[in-house]
């Protein structure tokens, strides 16, 4: 029930009872019910006329009471100001209210934006394999997320790492390097830290990374953060490698040299014990014919051999990479000892096969050593020496009864 309810209550009794006195049959208006009544529209008129300065003269006796003063004169109408004032203060409560529930709501509706925001960034870097970290400055520490501890086999309890041990994980090639990369950019002298470096996995090898950051600044320009990722690109450093090995070894090298060459090159780049090339004898592949032969650091003698029962023989009569990882043995019989086993075809010009480069070691092959889109500019390269090979044998073959005549 409101104030102002409250307030005009005792003047609607006074009407009703006004009313009562008028209509209230005559042969009981003289007896006790009219006099009480009477007596009660008095009352009530007396409280509502001065109950507005009772409460009020109340309330600040207690207040003067409390503040130690005298306490001030009531004057007509003060009740209604405050009861005006009090209604005045509940629609502001209302409209603030309102305002509270709308900023709620806003505020709600932030956050779900913002968590699905962060979700699909968690996703992002998720599947891009790359590991965030951030660096505080002033702590000296590194904050390494989840993706990055993967990344180095490092224990998920881990929760961070102080500067030095980070830079004792960086491969000794890289480390100054990285270190001044890093200082100058916090330094201010360039837009953001990138560098590719080496970092020590738990298992005691060295993964490349290539690692970009950018720092979070004050005001007055000192970096206080800096957040960054790590990408993986360990494959794409040891193709790289692979690439630079073998094109160096076989530069300027033409016929039986550049089978040498290759073989040779191949077979340490990827730490794989046999390496050969081969040339179909027949053009239906039943035999084939070592052209370079490399194993456990030396070249053996080429020689003749029957595809059927080989792991080759699938190679060369399917025209397709034939990759087992290990158990080579156990499949076939003739290659006892031996564990795994990797054979690319070579093409001629006009799509059949011709030869095949393999490799076979006593230890299983790891999955990406099926490297297809490099070893394949290097078979092609095989292929055209071959139909070199073999058209200077058949001009040979041509000129041969010339010159004997």
């Amino acid at each position: 029930m409101s104030i102002r309810f409250k307030l005009f209550l005792p003047g609607v009794l006074i009407l009703l009872g006004a009313c009562a006195l008028v209509w209230w049959p005559a042969p009981l208006r003289e007896g006790f019910p009219a006099g009480v009544l009477l007596a009660t529209v008095l009352a009530v008129a007396a409280q509502w006329l001065a109950h507005e300065r009772w409460v009020l003269a109340a309330l600040r006796a207690i207040r003067a009471a409390l503040a130690g003063q005298a306490a001030p004169r009531v004057h007509a109408g003060e009740w209604r100001e405050v009861v005006a004032r009090i209604a005045g203060l509940q629609a502001a409560a209302r409209q603030e209210q309102v305002a509270l529930e709308a900023m709620a709501a806003r505020s709600r509706r932030a956050e779900e934006a913002l968590q699905a925001s962060e979700e699909r960034y968690g996703v992002a870097v998720r599947g891009a394999l790359d590991g965030l970290w951030e660096w505080d400055v002033g702590a000296r520490r590194m904050l390494p997320s989840p993706r990055w501890k993967h990344m180095f086999g490092l224990d998920d309890t881990l929760e961070a790492m102080s500067l030095d041990e980070w830079r004792e994980r960086l491969h000794p090639q890289e480390r100054e390097e990285a270190m001044a990369t890093l200082e100058a950019h916090l330094a201010g002298r360039t837009e953001r830290f990138e560098h590719a470096h080496r970092v020590m996995h738990a298992d005691g090898r060295y993964r490349w990374v290539l690692s970009r950051g950018t720092a979070l600044r004050r005001a007055s320009g000192l970096a206080w953060r800096v957040i960054g990722l790590d990408t993986d690109i360990t494959r794409l450093k040891r193709v790289e490698g692979i690439i630079e090995a073998i094109a160096h070894g076989t530069a300027g090298q033409s016929g039986e040299p550049f089978f040498h060459g290759l073989v040779q090159h191949f077979a340490r780049a990827l730490h794989i014990e046999c390496a050969f090339i081969t040339e179909c004898v027949h053009r239906s592949p039943t035999r084939a014919r070592t052209l370079a032969f490399w194993r456990g650091g030396n070249f053996d003698e080429n020689f003749e051999y029957d595809l059927a029962g080989t792991p080759c023989e699938r190679v060369l009569r399917e025209g397709r990479t034939v990759f087992h990882p290990s158990g080579l043995g156990d499949m076939f019989p003739c290659e006892v000892g031996q564990e795994s086993y990797l054979g690319l075809p070579i093409f001629s010009r006009d799509g059949m096969v011709i030869g095949h480069l393999a490799f076979v070691d006593r230890e299983p092959m790891p999955a990406d050593i099926v490297m297809e889109s490099v070893l394949r500019i290097f078979t092609a390269r095989a292929a055209a020496e071959i139909e070199l090979s073999r058209a200077l044998r058949r001009l040979q073959a041509f000129e041969a009864p010339a010159l004997a005549a």
